[in-house]
C-alpha cells in the first residue's frame, strides 16, 4: 500500500527528467525564439536611441558656438558637456536599485521618452542657465529619479539575465552593447547633419523626435520575462531535483527588499567593488579617447580630424561582439573546474592590455590618414571589450533580483570615471602636454589589469549556488 501511494526514486527521477525536457522544448519552440528575438531587437533599438539623445550635444555644439545670440565659447560648452556624465552616473545608480522593482519595459520606454522630450526642450531654449539645467536633466532622466519611469541600462541587464542562459549571455550581451556603437555612429549623421543644414536647434530636434517614436515601439514590442509570456524561466544550471518543492521558496527569494539588494548584494560584495573601480578607469580611458582624440589630431594639424576618429565606434562594435563571443566560447567549454566569471575576466585583461599597447602606437603614429583611422578603430576594438564584459561580470556575481542594483552601482562609478576624463585631463594637457595625456590613459589601463588579476578564477553566483546545493544533497 505504501509503495502505491509514494512513487519510487526511479519514478521521481523520470518525472524530473520529463519536466526538464518540457522546459527545454518550450525554450526551443518557434514561438519562444520569435518572442525573444522581438524583445531583443526592441531593446537593442531602444538603447541605441539613448545614444542619439545622449550624444546630440557633442555634434551640435560647433554650430551653437557660431550662433552669436547664445554667446557661448569653448569653456561654456565644456560646462554643458560635463553635466551629463555626473548626473547620468548618479541617476544610473538610483535607477538600478529602484529598477529592481519596476518593469524593464517601462524603464526603457519611459526613460527614452523622457530624454527625447528634454532634447526637444533644449533645442527650444536660448538661456545658458536653462541649457545647463536641461542637459543635467537629460542625464538624470536616463534613470528613475524624477518620475516613475527611467533609464535603459539596468532594464536591459535584467532582460538579458531573464531571457538568456549563461552559455548564450555573453554573446547577446555583446550584441546589446554594440547598440551604443550603432547609436554613437548614427548620432553625428543625424544630429550633425541636421545642425549643419538647418541650424543647431534641429540638431537637437531630430534625435529627440526619433527617440520619441522608438520609445513607443519599445513599449509595444519588448516583453519583461519568459514567465510573463507563458514560458518557463531560463535555467542557470542549478540542480533540477525537487523542482516542485523548491518553487515556492524560489519565488520568495525573488522578492528581497531594496535595501537588502543594495547593501547585501552590492556594497558588501568585494567583487562588485573591484568591478566598479575597474569600470571607473575603463571609462576614464573611454571618455578620454572619445573627447580628446579629435583635439589631439587637430593640434597635430590634421584637417579632417572628425573623419580620423570615426573608426572608434565601428571598431568598438566589433570589439564588443568579439569579446562576448570569446568569453561565451570559454564558458561553454568550461569543464566545471574554472569560474565562468573568471574566464570572462581573463578576456577583459587581454583586451585591456591591447588597449594600452594601441594607445602607445597611436601616440607615436605618423600623420597618415589611413594609418590613423585604422589605429583609432583598433583602439575602439580593444577598449569596448572591457566596457562590455565588466558589466556582464558584475551581473553574474550577484543573484538575479540584484542584477539591476549591481548594474546601477557599476554605472554610477563608471560615469564618475567619465566625468574625471573631462576637466582633469584638460588640465593635464594644458599643464604637461599630450605626452602626459597618453601616459595617464595607459596608466589607467594598467590599474584595470591590477584590479582584475585577483578574479581570474571567480565563479558566477549560479555556479556557487549549484555547488552549494550539490554539497547539501
Amino acid at each position: 500500500m505504501l509503495e502505491e501511494e509514494h512513487p519510487s526514486g526511479d519514478a521521481l527521477m523520470s518525472l524530473v527528467l520529463r519536466l526538464v525536457q518540457q522546459q527545454a522544448s518550450a525554450h526551443s519552440s518557434a514561438k519562444f525564439t520569435r518572442t525573444r528575438w522581438i524583445t531583443f531587437m526592441a531593446m537593442f533599438t531602444g538603447y541605441a536611441s539613448f545614444y542619439l539623445t545622449r550624444n546630440s550635444l557633442a555634434f551640435t555644439a560647433p554650430t551653437m558656438i557660431e550662433d552669436p545670440s547664445l554667446g557661448l565659447d569653448m569653456t561654456s560648452v565644456g560646462g554643458l558637456t560635463s553635466m551629463l556624465p555626473v548626473a547620468y552616473g548618479f541617476s544610473k545608480f538610483l535607477s538600478g536599485v529602484l529598477g529592481a522593482r519596476t518593469s524593464p519595459t517601462i524603464l526603457l520606454s519611459g526613460g527614452l521618452a523622457a530624454t527625447a522630450l528634454v532634447n526637444i526642450a533644449f533645442g527650444m531654449s536660448s538661456s545658458y542657465p536653462v541649457l545647463l539645467a536641461l542637459w543635467g536633466l537629460n542625464g538624470l532622466l536616463q534613470a528613475r529619479i524624477i518620475a516613475a519611469y527611467g533609464l535603459g541600462a539596468p532594464a536591459c541587464a535584467r532582460i538579458l539575465t531573464l531571457w538568456y542562459p549563461d552559455k548564450e549571455r555573453g554573446t547577446f550581451w555583446g550584441f546589446w552593447t554594440a547598440s551604443n556603437n550603432i547609436g554613437g555612429f548614427a548620432a553625428p549623421i543625424l544630429a550633425g547633419t541636421a545642425a549643419t543644414m538647418y541650424g543647431w536647434r534641429y540638431g537637437m530636434f531630430a534625435p529627440g523626435a526619433v527617440a520619441l517614436a522608438v520609445s513607443v515601439l519599445v513599449l509595444l514590442f519588448m516583453k519583461d520575462s519568459p514567465e510573463k509570456e507563458g514560458f518557463p524561466p531560463i535555467d542557470e544550471g542549478a540542480p533540477k531535483k525537487k523542482v516542485a518543492e523548491e518553487k515556492p521558496s524560489a519565488d520568495k527569494e525573488d522578492k528581497p527588499g531594496l535595501l537588502t539588494l543594495l547593501v547585501e548584494d552590492c556594497l558588501k560584495n568585494p567583487y562588485v567593488w573591484l568591478f566598479a573601480i575597474s569600470y571607473f578607469f575603463v571609462y576614464v580611458v573611454r571618455q578620454g579617447v572619445t573627447s580628446w582624440f579629435i583635439f589631439y589630431l587637430k593640434d597635430k594639424g590634421v584637417q579632417n580630424a572628425a573623419v580620423q576618429v570615426s573608426g572608434l565606434e565601428l571598431g568598438g562594435l566589433l570589439g564588443s561582439l568579439s569579446s562576448g563571443a570569446i568569453s561565451d566560447y570559454l564558458v561553454r567549454n568550461n569543464d566545471g573546474t574554472k569560474g565562468n566569471v573568471g574566464l570572462r575576466v581573463q578576456v577583459v585583461m587581454a583586451y585591456a592590455f591591447a588597449t594600452a599597447a594601441l594607445l602607445g602606437v597611436f601616440w607615436v603614429s605618423p600623420n597618415v590618414a589611413w594609418i590613423q583611422w585604422i589605429i583609432v578603430a583598433a583602439v575602439g576594438f580593444a577598449l569596448y571589450g572591457p566596457q562590455m564584459l565588466i558589466g556582464l561580470c558584475g551581473a553574474e556575481v550577484v543573484r538575479k533580483p540584484a542584477v539591476s542594483a549591481a548594474q546601477g552601482f557599476l554605472g554610477w562609478i563608471s560615469y564618475l570615471g567619465a566625468a574625471n576624463a573631462g576637466v582633469p585631463l584638460a588640465k593635464i594637457v594644458q599643464t604637461y602636454g599630450w605626452n602626459a595625456y597618453f601616459m595617464s590613459l595607459i596608466g589607467a589601463c594598467g590599474i584595470v589589469l591590477l584590479l582584475m588579476a585577483p578574479m581570474t578564477r571567480l565563479e558566477s553566483y549560479s555556479q556557487r549556488m549549484a555547488k552549494a546545493e550539490l554539497k547539501a544533497a
